[in-house]
């Protein structure tokens, strides 16, 4: 009688040719997450991952693995053999443990027989061992229209017994849908789209831009912190940290005053592309939420893509404040996030922004600005960091 932790792929299962490279990825990422732990084998077995664990390490590989992408639910089983008894005897350890548990007075057996050879159907061996528990297992009683809560037994190669179904966070694995740059600042928003987009496969890198020495070292480890926490989702994050205090100065003495933020943005974006391309990274990732400020309008927008050639992902367009504020509790990155030191797209913050720009006038502005020696030089002071 073993211990081990099922984790379900729900949308993985759906892969088709593709299902072995989608599984294997994820089963790399397993075995990232749990170093250090005592654990046996990871294995697959008929549309699952297995897990092989100790008794006193189940809590800490759950708390690990439901923050990797992929994973719809993980299941703590006991696993023996196809033996009858062996099976009674599981199903009898399971079910001492759930009549301890409050408000739990009644059961429901579900088998599910992967193994066709098995000699028992499904819904006879569920009866079968619900007369088991009964027999044997004082204040519990069968309700197959409303349990409090299900035995499973999964007949497979071997066979697995298990109550809790812990949600995790789905998607897929980092890794099987690209690489993406995530523009990185203290703010609320950026981290959140990074998760969403590395749930959805993407394999995240992060660029920072910075106004030292007026925006303060304090700021920048803020957002290494930042990318800390994204990195227990989406694994090592590189990140590259990019000075444009000089670029946003030339910009505050040549240009109008009201387009320093949508000038910036473009500065921006467009080293986000250089860095992106000599990296070999597909996509720009933003936070942006449509309307949520002046550079957010889709007026905006649009004069921002104009700047680079590079897709930009913004998982956020949609969103209201609220949501965005919600998955960012949920994901850790919240209470970070707020910290009050101020990033550089507060730095020469015009009193009265253009939020309807016009891309003829923004370039005509940009003219009078020296774009890629201003974008060198940036450059050639950037800093990188690995985080995870």
């Amino acid at each position: 009688m073993d211990r081990v932790i099922s984790l379900s792929v729900g949308e993985i299962a759906l892969k088709g040719k593709n299902r072995s490279f989608f599984e294997n990825k994820l089963i790399s990422h397993v075995k990232r997450v749990l170093q250090g732990l005592s654990i046996g084998k990871v294995y697959k077995e008929q549309g699952k991952i297995y897990v092989e664990v100790g008794e006193d390490s189940i809590n800490e590989v759950i708390n690990r693995v439901k923050k990797i992408f992929g994973i719809y639910y993980i299941s703590p089983c006991i696993r023996v053999s196809k033996n009858i008894g062996d099976i009674k005897a599981a199903v009898l350890k399971i079910a001492e443990n759930i009549k301890y548990k409050d408000e739990v007075k009644t059961f429901k057996v579900k088998t599910n027989r992967s193994d066709k050879k098995f000699p028992i159907k499904s819904p006879e061996f569920s009866r079968e061992m619900g007369a088991v528990i009964l027999k044997n297992i004082e204040g519990l009683s069968v309700d197959v229209n409303n349990p409090d809560v299900y035995v499973y037994i999964d007949i497979k190669q071997n066979v697995y017994v298990y109550t809790d179904k812990i949600k995790a966070y789905g998607g897929l694995p980092v890794g099987t849908n690209g690489k993406g740059l995530l523009l990185l600042s203290g703010g609320i928003d950026s981290p959140v789209a990074g998760f969403l987009m590395a749930k959805r496969g993407v394999e995240i890198s992060a660029i920072h831009f910075h106004s030292y020495p007026f925006t303060s070292e304090r700021a920048e480890e803020k957002v290494k912190n930042l990318a800390k926490i994204l990195s227990s989702y989406t694994g090592k994050i590189r990140m590259y940290s990019v000075n444009i205090i000089d670029i946003q100065k030339e910009i505050n003495t040549k240009c109008p005053e009201d387009e320093m933020t949508i000038l910036s943005r473009r500065f921006m974006m467009r080293i986000a592309e250089r860095v992106a391309r000599e990296n070999d990274i597909d996509v720009l990732i933003t936070g942006e939420s449509l309307g949520q400020v002046a550079s957010q309008t889709v007026e905006s927008i649009s004069v921002t893509n104009a700047s680079v050639n590079m897709p930009i992902l913004r998982p956020l367009v949609g969103m209201d404040k609220v949501h965005i504020i919600d998955i960012a509790k949920d994901i850790d990155t919240y209470e970070t996030s707020i910290l009050p030191y101020d990033d550089c797209c507060t730095l020469f913050l015009p009193k009265h922004p253009v939020t309807r720009p016009k891309l003829k006038y923004i370039e005509r502005s940009e003219e009078n600005l020296d774009v890629e020696g201003l974008i060198e030089k940036a450059l050639e002071t950037m800093e990188i960091y690995d985080v995870e």
